[in-house]
């Protein structure tokens, strides 16, 4: 399963993908957010739980193993509304990018998290392999930024 086997199912408040390496963590708290603005006709495609959480698990199996390597100390959680500021929200990275570590960043801190709204992306897309690849896209785009790539960048990549 590639990428997926560094993340493993913990138990919490939501559904979880959590990278089992040790806790270091955010010194200075970063946001980034991708904002969807378009959605479908308001209905939502219907999938599981189990289903969704796969299709974030292949989504991170596509990281290439030499990038995947370099993530380290990543909580990747899957939650079914954002806040509610952001009802269109699909995806949410929290943490310092790997661009802006100093040496002071390690030890004692917490994760960075990725965090992807299950709903907003449900009535985003018209049916399930539309989700699949609306999924895709909104996991890299938070991986992106977990190693700095801005929303520019990320918008001429094809991952916005």
């Amino acid at each position: 399963m590639g990428a997926l086997n560094r993340f493993l199912p913990v138990a919490g408040k939501s559904t979880l993908l959590k990278k089992h390496m040790g806790w270091k963590g955010v010194l200075a708290k970063r946001l980034r957010r991708l904002v969807v603005v378009v959605c479908h006709d308001g209905r939502m495609v219907e999938m599981s739980e189990a289903d969704f959480e796969i299709a974030v698990g292949e989504a991170l199996d596509l990281i290439p193993a030499e990038l995947a390597s370099l993530i380290d100390n990543v909580v990747v959680l899957i939650e079914p509304f954002p806040p509610a500021e952001t009802p269109d929200l699909l995806g949410l990275y929290e943490g310092v990018p790997l661009t802006e570590r100093g040496s002071d960043w390690g030890m004692g801190t917490l994760p960075d998290t990725i965090t992807i709204y299950r709903n907003p992306l449900l009535k985003l897309c018209r049916d399930e392999a539309h989700v699949i690849d609306e999924v895709r896209i909104t996991v890299l785009h938070e991986v992106g930024h977990f190693f700095g790539l801005t929303d520019e960048r990320l918008h001429e990549l094809g991952w916005a």
